[in-house]
């Protein structure tokens, strides 16, 4: 105990010591009772097999999910352009013009890109995508098209299963587990849209804004190669395990931890 102390003082002891009550960090615990199964699925896909057989030339991997409510952001004094020694300048007050969800679908092992944007998302934008990818070459005439999708509302269930199969009977919907996005690579592509493209939003309309994403897609397809994934089932397996050892070590709910 001291009479006076420094806030400076304060942080450096509270930066050096290990415990830090203060910090914390959210996470989702896997619920699925199929988690390992579903997971594996997407994973054996990208590393280019299906059902313990390798696919061939005739198949392709597709990711495909929804980026939605992109604002178009009209900044009220108009964006300074970066100069010596200064950053470009970007007025903080802006005026909403409206938003577009942004749907795409992702070749995993061609890294191509198709998209659309549409007014807002839903089982009939999702179609819309479906169909300007399977009516395009390589997918309309291959012999299968796996569509890795999220177990969002636009492509959720066995319903969506069957839907998309009597629209493309070479198409199938494979669901990763819920709540396990991180499995779709085609987050990855949006989250190199966001900090590539529509960070700083200073758009004046959404014809802006349509203008911009089609044309950074169309420039991302002329240069891109694939994601280098890495994850694999071995991955899996060990963040399951881990998972597994920690639930064991966990007390139990409304135990009291001894002093």
């Amino acid at each position: 105990m001291v009479e006076s102390i420094s806030a400076s003082t304060v942080r450096r002891w509270l930066a050096g010591d290990v415990l830090k009550p203060w910090q914390y960090r959210t996470w989702i615990y896997p619920r699925d009772p199929d988690f390992a199964t579903k997971a594996a699925r997407a994973l054996d896909l990208y590393a280019g097999v299906w059902d313990g057989e390798p696919l061939t030339d005739h198949d392709f991997v597709i990711c495909a999910d929804e980026k939605t409510s992109i604002q178009a952001r009209c900044r009220c004094h108009p964006t300074l352009p970066p100069g010596k020694a200064r950053m470009m300048r970007v007025e903080h007050e802006y005026d909403r013009t409206g938003a577009l969800a942004y749907l795409a679908a992702y070749d995993v092992h061609h890294a191509r890109v198709l998209g659309r944007l549409e007014p807002t998302t839903g089982i009939e934008p999702f179609g819309r995508l479906a169909a300007q990818v399977m009516t395009a070459e390589p997918y309309a005439s291959a012999d299968r098209v796996f569509w890795v999708v999220d177990n969002g509302s636009s492509h959720r269930g066995k319903a969506s299963i069957e839907r998309m199969a009597k629209a493309w009977p070479n198409a199938r919907l494979v669901h990763p587990p819920v709540h396990a996005s991180w499995l779709d690579q085609i987050e990855i592509y949006f989250s190199i849209l966001q900090r590539k493209v529509l960070t700083p939003n200073d758009l004046t309309d959404l014809n802006a804004l349509t203008d911009r994403v089609l044309a950074f897609q169309d420039r991302y397809n002329a240069t891109a190669t694939p994601f280098d994934w890495r994850f694999t089932r071995t991955d899996l397996d060990r963040l399951l395990a881990r998972i597994t050892a920690h639930e064991a070590a966990a007390p139990t709910p409304g135990t009291t931890l001894a002093a």
